[in-house]
């Protein structure tokens, strides 16, 4: 095996291997939460993998963003100038929810008592008014050392502008508790608001520890099996980086497993000349969605974890994904008013659905999908783990059923339809709410249970194709393979935009290439050929709060075509709000460089299922009762196909059921399923009931 990418999700673990000839293997396992490790090893195994000759291996996981949600974190302390100690906990004035009367701000991942005050002031030019006082610097870090702390984050003001008292205070730790992770925040970010830099700075201190511990963990267990590759970590922002980019900067994979499958979607985009598609991934506890317009994923300068009304500001870019707390393993249940209720807690691993057969005692998505029959009891997993239907019964009626005064078809469908319902509006939430037609995208269905009910929800929002790719149940993993070393650098200049100008954003542009190449470097050594390297401007009309990137044009930025810029910036605001200013003053903010070079695999080379085309319809494996949506509780016999024996060429209508070791797609009457050469799944989505 050549390349192997591993991502690790709430409920299972999956890893995908491609050799020389671009052949698949794939491996899914149950995910080990008190040592996700343990997981990926278990895949390694199941896949047979050969780690000494193994050049890649690529790695995703929630482990980062799951320690802020849990608040499982290091015991943090927060260095700041004096006189700001409270910028962290103030933070902004909006009220997000101006209604909820019991609205409230996050609690800081930093308390009171462990935010400290140095004397020091740099001004927004980079200029120093007050130096700082190294002897408080001194005993404030001999003090935050005696207190238990494990992590400090430095975020210092402008230090953007000029980090030489920050730069300081790390020789400082150095000298005298060299053992403290410590975060300052211009390696992290070279952007001014200081509320968003301080959480950024914060939230990488607070997951640094643990995340580092993890990484070196899985390093020494691959070494020990003889691995001798790269190991490159997906970054948020859809690229990946070296393990010791992640050690300093865990921050940037917050959200590393869910973007691999955007990834993926984009890949898969040019493939099926579809360059309009919504990623759609439904997981064991969560599901996501993200928007790819011609062939582009969409990216975002910042995200909150946690959610917007009350998460932790991150400013780094990162891949727009809408997530919801319906997965397979979401728990459903009755609330004290008599509504029934699905998610956002989730059964997990362990204990994980009833029908796992592990503890489990309450009702999840999986059961509802295995009592209505869209799921195999003996086919899940590929056989290797049947799943108990008189288990999820019983926690479905004594959990939902009964509580409402319902048969147990009605109650399950009812979990379904819920299920459907909230990740709808997921759906809406990244392309009706972005001012986007649905219509006019294809949904792409991964993850275990995205094909399940990929297509209910494409016929809830009219959606007209429904496309599920090859190995969906290992998408993330997959789309790791097709991702891209990626860095994204920033760095605040506030000056009117002018000719006169123009020079000093020219040698920033330089300084930032410089930079970019750096970073590469420490990737993956010397790239061998050339990456992408493209320059923004962040350019706003005088009195606006937000920019707009402008490309540099390629020649670079110059007196000579100013005039070029300022009339894009010109257009492009015009594109984006339907007006523009061509008498008004343009501000520069600052410069953003993005440098990109896509990895050399074989991921595209082939599939793992033979090519041989195909006419008419398949025999089906069997026929099974399943119930679907529209036609009440009453079952309908629906033929059942098992996907590895379909070959590009074949046509299917529905109702059917086409299953595979990780995955089923379910399909409604009126529904018309093909097989395109890739051996993706294609369903034309029939009108709603």
């Amino acid at each position: 095996m050549k390349q192997i990418a591993a991502d690790i999700g709430g409920t299972f673990t999956d890893l995908t291997a491609v050799d020389g000839n671009g052949v698949f293997s794939t491996a899914k396992t149950l995910t080990t939460p008190r040592d996700h490790a343990e997981g990926v090893l278990a895949g390694l195994d199941r896949l047979g993998a050969h780690l000494p000759g193994t050049e890649l291996f690529l790695h995703g996981s929630t482990i980062a963003i799951n320690t802020v949600l849990q608040r499982a974190g290091a015991r943090t302390a927060l260095i700041t100038t004096a006189g700001f100690r409270d910028v962290y906990e103030i933070g902004r004035g909006n009220r997000s929810e101006p209604y909820n009367l019991f609205f409230g701000k996050p609690d800081p991942l930093v308390p009171r008592r462990l935010r400290r005050e140095v004397g020091e002031r740099v001004l927004a030019d980079g200029s120093v008014r007050t130096p700082l006082d190294v002897e408080r610097a001194r005993a404030l870090i001999t003090e935050l050392k005696e207190s238990g702390v494990q992590s400090v984050a430095v975020c210092l003001l402008h230090a953007y502008a000029n980090p030489e008292h920050e730069l300081e205070l790390g020789r400082l730790f150095a000298e005298l508790w060299p053992e403290a992770y410590v975060t300052l925040s211009h390696r992290i970010m070279r952007e001014y608001r200081e509320y968003e830099r301080t959480s950024t700075t914060v939230l990488n201190a607070y997951v640094g520890p643990v995340v580092s511990r993890y990484l070196d963990s899985l390093a020494k267990r691959l070494e020990a099996r003889g691995f001798r590759g790269r190991l490159l970590i997906m970054q948020s922002n859809g690229g990946i980086m070296s393990v010791e980019t992640a050690r300093q900067s865990p921050v940037r994979m917050m959200e590393s497993g869910p973007v691999a499958g955007v990834i993926g979607a984009a890949a898969l985009a040019a493939g099926l000349d579809l360059p309009r598609l919504i990623s759609f991934d439904m997981g064991g506890t969560t599901a996501k969605t993200s928007l790819v317009k011609d062939g582009a994923v969409d990216i975002s300068p910042g995200y909150f974890i946690g959610g917007y009304a009350t998460g932790h500001p991150m400013a780094l870019p990162v891949v727009n994904i809408v997530e919801v707390g319906s997965g397979g393993g979401s728990i459903a249940w009755v609330d004290a008013a008599g509504a029934l209720k699905v998610g956002p807690v989730s059964a997990g691993a362990a204990p994980g659905p009833a029908c796992y057969g592990r503890g489990g005692d309450r009702p999840t998505v999986t059961d509802a999908n295995l009592v209505l029959g869209r799921l195999g009891a003996s086919r899940f997993l590929g056989g290797e783990m049947p799943l108990d239907r008189a288990a999820a019964e019983e926690a479905i009626r004594m959990h939902v059923a009964e509580p409402l005064g319902l048969d147990l078809p009605a109650a399950a469908l009812g979990i379904v339809a819920i299920a459907d319902a909230q990740m709808s509006l997921a759906v809406r939430a990244v392309s009706v709410e972005k001012g986007e037609d649905p219509r006019t995208f294809a949904l792409v269905a991964t993850g275990g249970a995205g094909p399940l009910h990929a297509v209910s929800i494409a016929r809830e929002l009219t959606i007209g194709t429904v496309v599920v790719p090859v190995l969906p149940g290992q998408f993330s993993a997959k789309g790791m393979l097709c991702s891209e070393v990626r860095h994204d650098l920033t760095r605040t200049s506030l000056a009117k935009f002018e000719p006169s100008t123009v020079e000093q954003y020219a040698i920033t542009i330089k300084a930032l290439a410089a930079e970019a190449w750096a970073r590469l470097r420490a990737d993956i050594g010397d790239p061998g050929r050339p990456p992408v390297l493209q320059h923004f401007l962040e350019l706003r009309y005088h009195g606006q709060e937000f920019t707009i990137p402008v490309p540099v044009p390629e020649a670079g930025l110059s007196t000579a075509n100013h005039g070029q810029v300022r009339a894009l910036f010109d257009e492009m605001h015009d594109r984006l709000y339907g007006h523009h200013a061509t008498d008004e003053a343009v501000e520069a903010v600052g410069v953003r460089t993005v440098i990109s070079l896509p990895l050399e695999t074989t991921a595209g080379a082939g599939t793992a299922a033979g090519t041989e085309t195909a006419t008419g319809t398949p025999e089906p494996a069997e026929h099974r009762p399943v119930v679907l949506h529209g036609g009440g509780p009453e079952p309908v016999s629906c033929p059942v196909y098992d996907r590895e024996t379909l070959r590009p060429g074949h046509h299917i209508t529905g109702p059917a059921v086409v299953q595979e070791a990780t995955s089923s797609v379910v399909c409604y009457a009126g529904d018309a399923l093909s097989v395109a050469p890739d051996l993706s799944l294609v369903v034309s989505v029939g009108s709603p009931a």
